[in-house]
């Protein structure tokens, strides 16, 4: 299923979530990543960090449980894993359908216009060695992130990041890469702020 989440693009992966949030009042982690699938690395960056960004990531602590459970994901990548594992007690737990669904619906028309955007393009950027370097770069970004709740909405900044990261990965976007790399700059300057403040 991975693989068809690459091909048919972010919006289909967006619709079939939100129809499977739709079905349940609770949505386990472990049925998320069914849907997702278990080859294609994009989406488990970029679903995360889209529920962070969502109405759910308002509520305190969720930031951070996100950042360490993207976190996982991209130790794995780095390390050249072809198929994404989380712990049973991971998987075991579940988000409200209702508000996943809700936050799912606010990004439709977003997911729709990145096709726009991102396309297949400097595939060597998406490819190792520099898949490793962009997965260590989800790690810092993941790190950055508990600082950040101290702000306001601070932590979306890094959530972006990722997202890109995602989606360079998920359609072979390099220039993509390159973007999440500038806006992973403006999170280090963001988590300075946070520290100095």
């Amino acid at each position: 299923m991975g693989e068809k989440c690459e091909e048919k693009g972010f919006s289909d992966l967006v619709a079939r979530l939100a129809a499977l949030a739709d079905s349940s009042d609770k949505i386990k982690v472990h049925d998320i990543r069914e849907e997702i699938g278990e080859r294609s690395f994009g989406p488990f960056l970029i679903i995360p960090a889209v529920i962070e960004i969502s109405p759910l990531g308002g509520i305190p602590g969720v930031p951070t449980a996100i950042a360490i459970v993207i976190s996982l994901f991209a130790v794995q990548i780095l390390f050249g894993r072809k198929h994404l594992w989380l712990p049973q007690a991971l998987e075991r737990r579940s988000l409200n359908g209702h508000k996943l669904k809700k936050g799912l619906e606010k990004i439709t028309s977003i997911a729709r216009y990145t096709e726009k955007i991102f396309r297949p393009r400097m595939k060597w950027a998406t490819k190792p060695p520099y898949l490793q370097f962009l997965s260590l770069v989800v790690i810092l970004l993941c790190v950055s992130v508990p600082p950040l709740e101290l702000i306001p909405f601070a932590s979306t900044v890094p959530m972006l990041a990722i997202i890109m990261v995602g989606m360079a990965l998920l359609v072979r976007d390099g220039l993509a890469a390159v973007v999440a790399a500038v806006i992973a700059a403006a999170s280090g300057y963001l988590v300075h702020s946070a520290l100095a403040a």
